[in-house]
């Protein structure tokens, strides 16, 4: 037989559980304390005569005694045990960390997904993360209400619920779903190849920090995305009963073992139940007497039958976690989702398949860097969904390709992983980098130093979204925030590009770490930006935010200057611009007034509703800031007067506003950019079939 935990840990637990000391155990098998003590110590081992003794003393058979890679029955059985009120009165109506976030499954994906990055083990391994979404109805329901004690549970919510509070409004709910439905959906998060919560039921450690505390991130590694604390929160709030369920396989031992470390985690509100009041969160596990408090539960280290009824069985003895998120829900599916046709297997307002959809689409969003490969590096993160209905899978397993999310942006990233980028863009499928430098301060006596930050550019392809935009990143290689670059130039054709900071651009970019303690102080807890934050401001200085408003304008400019092209329009637009005209030459000018606005480059494309979609260049003379042209597009003809369209749109970019469809300029502008879309129902005829000239009309009949 397979030998477990040594003999000595493991007699000294189950005394502990069996709520018996050395002495009692000492007198029910005839020998001394001393000789029990030796056991446990290490210093000898019992004989074989001696362990059937033991056997029939602790309950168990002699089997449990010589594998010891379980614990024997004896002790209280698992139980809820929760907070008893506070003895001051005071009352929480719920967990405040939770209120951080919304109850949103693609929040929850970012989070959790984001904290098993920064649990991945040492080496080159990627972290593995399955979604597992799971409808349990009729039967399969109710078997896993008597798995987690849910009449212990039921007096408990009904008290939450009959609160008028938020937290109340949203467990009422849950129950009539599950209550009037017949329906819970269980959201299992999975993840292989990290640390597991390791350490002590109650010192500091994985264990404590994700199952005990608030606001205790517990994380020091390299290019760790979370720093509050307040990401494992989620898991609660995506709940409409506030429980989880937690399986753990441990890096490191505990207690002599690392399989199937259990523990549940309930937080409500304050309630009172048969007159009792209790504080708000419970756990679910086994009684610790050894605590002096028997409203205390500890994990513990289940059997493989209990697992499977609790929905928490791990596919290996990989190290890493499950969470179960019980009654999972999403806050966004309900505003976003189509009605159903009953019968078509499509989403409806609450629907699994809209869940799964979402995640899929988070994930890709937000960790497609991540799961990017190239050079000798593996991804860092290996992301799935799955869902089942009543354990039988009903959408396979779909694996997030970010090549299929983000084909642009992932091709950026891997150029650069291969070292294959080129200093300028000259055909297409390439990828350009330049450098940015962020200047990191110092801090605690220490000085900072120039990082290098990475930046890439390559052509945008419609799946990556809005094109010309900005990706940026720090060392876990999660998304933190995306947006446009300003001030582009006319003509410029559609981008994406990525800004790579702190180990993202590379374990040997100078002052690498400091970049990344620096970025990691100036996320908000939703670790989406970079800006002031409090801890910024206390650990570097109150102006050390300037530092990274400095990186951004640089890094727009680098931007710009990668994608930059000549005058002269590139051949694959020469088509259509050559149905672009100026209504007017330029320079046009009233004899004694100042100069015109002048229409200086036109840019357009045809919309898919065949809408013309103009981008527009004003050159604006010494003093013609006073005039206020209108913008007046018409269709070129070969003769005859040209006929007018409307404008659907018009929108002031650069130097300008529009006021009733008039431009006024920024005092001393000396040019400015407007946008402006056509309006299809005044076309006479289709937009292939014609060209278009645009004229700024002055009022008088004048044209610039």
């Amino acid at each position: 037989m397979d030998v477990g935990e040594e003999f000595g840990p493991w007699l000294a637990r189950q005394l502990k559980r069996a709520d018996m000391n050395q002495a009692v155990l000492a007198q029910r098998i005839g020998l001394t304390r001393a000789a029990v003590s030796a056991w446990i110590t290490g210093r000898a081992t019992p004989r074989e005569e001696t362990i059937k003794k033991i056997a029939e003393a602790l309950g168990t058979d002699l089997g449990t005694i010589h594998t010891r890679t379980v614990d024997t029955l004896a002790g209280p059985p698992v139980t809820w045990c929760h907070r008893p009120g506070h003895a001051d009165g005071g009352r929480d109506f719920g967990n405040a960390a939770a209120f951080a976030f919304e109850a949103d499954v693609e929040v929850l994906a970012r989070e959790a997904t984001q904290n098993s990055l920064d649990e991945r083990l040492p080496g080159t391994r990627p972290v593995r993360v399955r979604y597992t979404l799971h409808e349990l109805t009729g039967e399969a329901l109710v078997r896993f209400r008597e798995a987690i004690h849910w009449d212990e549970l039921l007096p408990h919510y009904q008290a939450a619920a009959a609160h008028d509070q938020k937290v109340g409004r949203v467990i009422a709910a849950g129950l009539r779903d599950m209550y009037e439905r017949d329906r819970l959906v269980l959201l299992r998060v999975d993840d292989y190849n990290a640390s597991g919560l390791t350490g002590d039921d109650y010192e500091t450690g994985r264990f404590a920090a994700v199952v005990r505390r608030q606001l205790d991130s517990h994380k020091s590694g390299k290019g760790a995305g979370g720093s509050y604390g307040l990401g494992k929160a989620t898991l609660w709030a995506t709940s409409r009963l506030g429980l989880v369920l937690m399986n753990s396989t441990l890096s490191e031992p505990h207690e002599g073992r690392t399989e199937r470390r259990l523990i549940g985690r309930l937080d409500l509100p304050w309630r009172e139940v048969d007159g009792e009041p209790w504080a708000g969160p419970a756990w679910f596990g086994r009684p610790d007497s050894g605590s002096g408090n028997v409203d205390v539960a500890r994990s513990w280290w289940a059997d493989e039958e209990i697992v499977e009824r609790l929905h928490l069985t791990r596919e290996s003895a990989e190290p890493g976690t499950s969470f179960l998120i019980v009654g999972a829900h999403d806050v966004a599916s309900l505003a976003d989702a189509v009605p159903t046709v009953e019968g078509d297997g499509s989403e409806d307002d609450e629907s699994v398949y809209y869940m799964h959809k979402r995640l899929v689409q988070a994930l890709g969003r937000n960790f497609w860097a991540a799961m990017t490969t190239g050079g000798d590096r593996q991804p860092l993160l290996e992301a799935s969904v799955r869902t089942l209905r009543n354990g039988v899978e009903i959408i396979e397993e779909e694996r997030v390709d970010p090549y299929a999310t983000q084909p642009s942006r992932t091709r950026a990233l891997q150029a650069f992983l291969d070292g294959t980028t080129v200093e300028r863009l000259a055909g297409p499928g390439e990828v350009a980098m330049a450098t940015v430098t962020l200047d990191v301060p110092g801090t605690g006596g220490r000085s900072g130093g120039e990082h290098r930050a990475v930046v890439l550019v390559t052509e945008a392809e419609d799946a990556d979204g809005k094109p010309n935009t900005l990706v940026k990143m720090r060392g876990n290689r999660m998304t933190v925030k995306i947006g446009g670059v300003p001030n582009l130039s006319l003509g410029t054709n559609p981008f994406q590009a990525v800004l790579l900071a702190g180990h993202a651009a590379g374990d040997d970019a100078p002052f690498a770490d400091e970049a990344e303690a620096f970025l990691r102080t100036a996320e908000p807890p939703e670790h989406n930006k970079w800006g002031q934050t409090e801890e910024l401001r206390m650990t570097y200085s109150p102006s050390a935010y300037r530092r990274i408003a400095a990186l951004t304008r640089d890094t727009n400019k680098a931007v710009r200057g990668l994608v930059s092209v000549p005058r002269k329009p590139r051949d694959g637009t020469d088509r259509l611009r050559e149905r672009l005209a100026v209504g007017a030459k330029k320079g046009a000018r009233r004899k004694g007034t100042a100069g015109l606005p002048t229409l200086d480059d036109l840019d357009a494309r045809i919309g898919d509703d065949g809408a013309w979609c103009v981008t527009a260049e004003v050159k604006v003379p010494a003093g013609g800031d006073s005039w206020r042209p209108a913008p007046v597009a018409k269709l070129d003809v070969r003769s005859g007067p040209r006929p007018v369209l409307a404008w659907s749109e018009l929108v002031a970019v650069h130097n300008c506003e529009f006021v009733d469809g008039v431009l006024h300029f920024t005092p001393g502008a000396r040019n400015a950019i407007f946008r402006g879309v056509t309006d299809v129902s005044t076309h006479p005829v289709r937009t292939t079939l014609t060209g278009l000239v645009v004229e700024l009309r002055t009022g008088k009949g004048d044209k610039a």
